[in-house]
């Protein structure tokens, strides 16, 4: 694992732009879940995860597989 893995990283303007696209797409499955789905504690569930998998996503665009900061990342 790459010391950085723990840090921060800033991302190129590129990786911004990646993250921006990404975002709609989770925007719209949350809103198919929050339309669709019942109250209750499978919608929160369903709604944690697709938040945590929004981060990993994001951590997925600055980082390589061993957690070295990928082209264009800083580490501030």
């Amino acid at each position: 694992m790459h010391i950085s893995t723990m840090q921060y990283l800033k991302p190129s303007p590129e990786q911004l732009e990646t993250m921006a696209n990404v975002r709609v797409a989770y925007a719209v499955m949350l809103d198919a879940i929050e339309r669709q789905l019942p109250a209750g504690r499978y919608k929160a569930l369903a709604i944690t995860a697709l938040e945590e998998s929004a981060m990993w996503a994001n951590k997925g665009i600055t980082r390589d597989s061993d957690g070295t900061p990928r082209s264009g990342a800083v580490v501030p």
